[in-house]
């Protein structure tokens, strides 16, 4: 999300570089260029007025401190700014209530409404430890209760089974009296989605909503529909008292603008984002970290909470000593850190993450997709044990053989086996305590980062 605007922020920011201070000229062209790199986001043009004339009045203010260059000056209040228009903190769920807490998701048809329900209850159950029943008061869409069931078992949650002929609210109702007498922490009810926002589906919905007097009614809207979004969010809050919002998609959409209106249009914060298909990739949403994101300084916090939740501990001792050793590291090894990454959501999930991966040319992040690193563990699996710890043994007919067990071409081994070899000796590097030169040296080996 955000590669679009991140990338004209951050061009133009850079440009300021050169600078010797922030005048009135090259701020008006500055801010120019911010403020046609957030329409072009979708940004809503009020949020996007008003964010100009805050950045404005900052950076020509006291604000702006004497020891930082252009660049670095009008950069620290974009960020500031992008803060505090996304909410300045993570507001969490307010789960502090009598079990059990109920959880009421609404939203339009096609959002992602019930995967994300299925989403939130692992995040729940992983990262808070709580309890979590599952119910679903859809009773229009086809197969959406037995969708729900078969979630509940992916997760690990419980399920209150209900029927097509029941009404939304009774169903809701007797799911948390159940949810009580189980002594279960948490409710989450999926509602009914619809195509649009119309009378009968609105009366319905807070009739759910009078039946259990949820502590939190979140709002799944998808991100990649834009400035729509933003407005079926604020219809929604105008007919229900939405308590935040979890957009949806977030990784399918380059531009980012309905994550920079709804808090501004309206003053509900956004609680999660989507972040993929797998019921794991579900985020809570911290303004700061997204804002550095946006403006290239990456999200290392995030990544090291990733880390710490997804690692397997032995493994990482197990990889911690070969590097220290300069020795050992084979393809199981090679294989492992790959699955490793899978785990961690991926390499774009990854490479977002890290700061400074802006300047890194496209052509290069291309490179480094999720697509290739299942290619690459597909062909090690079709490696026998000893092909894995010795493969210089790899050679003409045992590539045909592999390639043909992976559904890849004798080129893609040849390539995996350079690319290993490459790693294989950057890990020699590493265990001789050449980290820093390692660094340099692979800067110094993408493409368009030499010199």
């Amino acid at each position: 999300m955000f590669d679009n605007l991140s990338n004209r922020l951050q061009a133009t920011l850079k440009r300021l570089r050169g600078e010797g201070r922030l005048t009135e000229e090259n701020m008006v062209e500055a801010l120019r260029d911010v403020r046609m790199a957030l329409l072009e986001a979708d940004v809503a043009l009020p949020v996007v007025k008003q964010f100009i004339d805050h950045v404005r009045t900052k950076a020509s203010g006291q604000a702006v401190l004497s020891s930082l260059t252009p660049g670095q000056a009008l950069v620290k209040v974009v960020h500031d700014e992008l803060v505090e228009l996304m909410g300045a903190t993570n507001d969490r769920l307010n789960l502090a209530a009598r079990p059990p807490a109920v959880i009421l998701v609404a939203g339009l048809q096609g959002a992602g409404k019930t995967t994300t329900v299925a989403k939130l209850a692992l995040f729940l159950r992983e990262r808070e430890k709580k309890s979590v029943l599952l119910v679903s008061a859809d009773i229009y869409r086809p197969a959406a209760i037995e969708q729900l069931q078969k979630l509940a078992a992916s997760v690990g949650v419980e399920f209150f089974p209900s029927r097509s002929d029941q009404r939304p609210a009774d169903i809701a109702r007797h799911a948390v009296e159940e949810a009580r007498k189980r002594v279960i922490d948490v409710v989450i009810i999926d509602s009914a989605g619809r195509l649009h926002v119309d009378d009968a589906m609105m009366q319905e919905i807070k009739e759910v909503h009078a039946a259990v007097q949820p502590i939190e009614t979140l709002f799944v809207v998808d991100s990649m529909t834009g400035q729509d979004a933003v407005n079926t969010a604020k219809a929604f809050n105008e007919a229900l008292p939405l308590t935040g919002v979890i957009l949806t998609k977030t990784d399918g959409d380059a531009r980012g603008g309905a994550a920079l209106s709804i808090r501004q249009v309206t003053g509900k914060p956004i609680k999660f984002l989507g972040v993929g298909e797998k019921t794991s990739a579900l985020e809570a949403f911290y303004p700061e970290r997204v804002a550095a994101r946006i403006l290239g300084m990456g999200d290392v916090l995030g990544l090291v909470e990733e880390a710490h939740r997804t690692v397997d501990k032995d493994k990482a001792q197990e990889f911690a000593r070969k590097i220290t050793q300069g020795k050992g590291f084979d393809l199981g090894d090679f294989r492992d850190q790959l699955l490793q990454m899978e785990k961690m959501g991926g390499m774009a999930s990854l490479m977002e993450k890290l700061p400074g991966i802006g300047a890194v040319p496209e052509a290069a992040r291309q490179q480094l997709n999720d697509g290739q690193t299942k290619r690459l563990v597909a062909i090690i699996n079709s490696m026998t044990p000893a092909e894995r710890r010795f493969p210089d043994v790899i050679r003409g007919s045992r590539k045909r053989r592999i390639a043909s067990g992976s559904g890849t071409q004798v080129q893609d081994v040849n390539r995996l086996l350079k690319q290993f070899d490459q790693v294989q000796k950057m890990m020699k590097r590493m265990g001789k305590g050449g980290l820093q030169r390692l660094l340099k040296d692979v800067k110094g080996r993408l493409p368009g980062m030499s010199g």
